[in-house]
């Protein structure tokens, strides 16, 4: 019976991608040393925020997704951030392959939330994994699942973040910086549970 070991090593904004997408490079060992034919792999990410400290204006940045600081015991809750399916050629021992995750600057969706309110630091994410993997030997193919205990942990750089939207969305996202920032004081101060809802709010305080 085999036995896989994963490890993220590194991530790097791809450059050349159509949209916004980081690669997550992995290493992965087989500790028997069975030759592996190939592991169609399956690969959950998940933000996991309590296992970082903010900054007082990073606090008043996520005010509307997590509440007041004094509330955060409860409300700082692991979030998913990617579910991501790679099939990986067969190997010997040892390998290394990228793992491309397509990312959003989309401020409904939870972790884009959460990282775009982040001045520096680091994110701490869970890789969790599982699949199938396809081992060869004298008697032929055999077919073993990934347990699901495999995971590994990586702090993202936020700069690698920031790089990776300045990529795609050079001094801005859907708006600028700072304006996304005040409409984001208002949208949490007013308790307002969209970012349309915000909108509207603002056009209902112009006569008509």
């Amino acid at each position: 019976m085999g036995e896989l070991v994963f490890e993220c090593v590194d991530v790097v904004p791809d450059r050349y991608a159509a949209a916004p997408t980081l690669l997550f490079r992995l290493r992965i060992r087989e500790l028997t040393e069975t030759p592996v034919q190939a592991v169609a792999l399956r690969c959950q990410i998940r933000v996991e925020p309590r296992k970082r400290r903010y900054s007082a204006a990073e606090a008043e940045r996520l005010l509307d997704l997590f509440g007041e600081p004094s509330r955060w015991s409860d409300t700082l809750r692991p979030m998913q951030f990617a579910y991501v399916d790679k099939l990986i050629p067969g190997f010997v021992g040892q390998t290394e392959v990228d793992l491309p995750v397509v990312c959003t600057y989309d401020l409904e969706v939870a972790a884009g939330r959460h990282f775009s309110a982040l001045e520096g630091g680091e994110i701490p994410l869970l890789l969790l994994f599982s699949g199938t993997v396809f081992y060869g030997g004298p008697q032929g193919f055999t077919v073993e699942q990934i347990p699901w205990h495999n995971e590994a942990a990586y702090r993202l750089p936020v700069r690698v973040w920031q790089e990776l939207m300045d990529i795609h969305f050079p001094g801005s996202g859907w708006l600028r910086r700072e304006t996304i920032d005040r409409l984001g004081k208002f949208k949490a101060g007013r308790a307002l549970p969209t970012w349309d809802d915000a909108l509207n709010a603002l056009l209902d305080l112009i006569p008509p």
